[in-house]
C-alpha cells in the first residue's frame, strides 16, 4: 500500500495567491499593520481562514522585534510564596497577550545572572523574583537586562521598578506580638545570607531590640524550606527561647512538625511565628500566626509595571513597598510562667 505523501504547511504565499495579493500585504496584516486598506485585509484574513493558515510565531517575532513573551526568574519553584507571584504575573500578562517564561536558579546566587541573561534574549522583558546575588552584581547585571522589574528586592537599580513588602517592620510586628504576651527570650530562625529580605528582617530586629532592652534575642541559622525548619529543632531548643520567629512559613511549618515529633506543646511551650501567609498556614496544626504579604497580588503589579515600561511610559512606578499584615492564629500564645 503506497505511502500517504505528508500534507504541505501552508504558508504566507498560498495566502497572498487566494487573496490575490502581495506577500508584503499578507504578513502587514497578519502583524497588525492598520495601513492595509480595510477591504484588502477583511479579504487576507478570509483567505487565511479558509485555508486554516496559522503564522509562524518565531518569524513574526524575529520581524516585529519582539516575543511577547516574559522571563520570570524565581529562586526556588518548590516555594508556595513564589508559585504564587508566578500565577499573579502569567494571569496578568496573559490578560494582555504575554506569555511567560519560567527559570528557577535552585537558590544559586551564581545562576541567577545565567539564566537571567538566557532569558533576556529570548523575551522582551526580564523579572527577577527575590533575586540572591550581591547588590553590586545587580547593578552591573540590571543594564544589559532592561525592561527589567525587581520583586523583593529593594536594591536601587536606575529606571527600575521595584516590588517589595516591609520585612522589617513586619518582623518587628510579630516580635511585637510575642513581647506583648511576655516572651523575653526569642529567637530568629534565619534565612539564606544572601537573601536582600533575611537582610531586611534582621535589621528591622536590630532596631527592635534597641527599642526594647530587656528582651533577648539570638539567631540560629535556618533556610528557606520546610526541611531546613525540621533540622533547626534541636538549636531551637537549646535556644531557651520561649517565642521563634520563623524566616517564613515553610520554615515554621518544619518547626512545627519537629517540635510535635518531640512531644512540645505549641503554644503552650513554646510560640512560633511565620511570615508571607502562604495558603497552608492556616491549616497546620496549630494553625500559624505569621505576617499576610499578598504575594499573588505583588506578582500582578509586576507586570503592571513591566507594561507600563514595555508601552514606553513616562510616569512608570518604581518604587512600591507593600506594608504586611499580622495574622494572629493559635501558634502563638503566653509565654509559659
Amino acid at each position: 500500500m503506497a505511502k500517504r505523501a505528508p500534507s504541505r504547511r501552508i504558508g504566507i504565499a498560498d495566502v497572498a495567491k487566494q487573496a490575490g495579493v502581495s506577500h508584503a500585504t499578507v504578513s502587514r496584516v497578519m502583524n497588525g499593520n492598520f495601513s492595509v486598506a480595510a477591504d484588502i485585509a477583511e479579504r487576507v484574513r478570509q483567505a487565511a481562514a479558509d485555508l486554516k493558515y496559522q503564522p509562524n510565531s518565531v518569524g513574526r517575532s524575529l520581524a516585529l522585534g519582539k516575543t511577547d513573551t516574559i522571563g520570570v526568574v524565581v529562586p526556588d519553584l518548590e516555594n508556595p510564596t513564589f508559585q504564587a507571584i508566578l500565577r499573579g504575573v502569567s494571569r496578568a500578562a496573559a490578560r494582555d497577550g504575554y506569555r511567560v517564561l519560567i527559570a528557577d536558579s535552585s537558590e544559586v546566587s551564581s545562576e541567577e545572572a545565567i539564566l537571567a541573561g538566557e532569558a533576556r534574549r529570548r523575551c522582551d522583558g526580564v523579572i527577577l523574583c527575590a533575586p540572591r546575588m550581591a547588590d553590586a552584581d545587580l547593578r552591573d547585571l540590571a543594564p544589559a537586562l532592561h525592561p527589567l522589574v525587581l520583586i523583593n528586592r529593594s536594591t536601587p537599580v536606575e529606571d527600575t521598578p521595584c516590588l517589595s513588602a516591609d520585612y522589617g517592620q513586619g518582623i518587628q510586628d510579630l516580635a511585637a506580638h510575642l513581647v506583648a504576651r511576655g516572651h523575653r527570650r526569642l529567637v530568629f530562625l534565619a534565612g539564606p545570607e544572601p537573601s536582600a529580605s533575611n537582610r531586611l528582617r534582621v535589621r528591622g530586629l536590630e532596631l527592635f531590640m534597641e527599642q526594647h532592652p530587656a528582651v533577648e534575642l539570638q539567631t540560629v541559622p535556618g533556610g528557606v524550606s520546610f526541611a531546613a525548619g525540621h533540622e533547626a529543632v534541636d538549636a531551637i531548643l537549646a535556644s531557651g527561647a520561649t517565642g521563634v520567629l520563623a524566616f517564613n512559613d515553610l520554615v515554621a511549618m518544619g518547626l512545627l512538625s519537629a517540635l510535635h515529633e518531640r512531644g512540645i506543646s505549641v503554644p503552650g511551650q513554646l510560640s512560633v511565628t511565620g511570615f508571607d501567609d502562604i495558603p497552608f498556614a492556616r491549616y497546620t496544626t496549630p494553625t500559624l500566626t505569621t505576617a499576610a504579604v499578598p504575594i499573588t497580588e505583588l506578582g500582578e503589579m509586576a507586570w503592571q509595571r513591566m507594561s507600563a515600561v514595555l508601552r514606553g511610559d513616562e510616569d512608570v512606578v518604581l518604587g512600591t513597598v507593600i506594608q504586611p499584615e499580622v495574622i494572629l492564629r493559635g501558634s502563638t500564645g503566653p509565654a509559659p510562667s
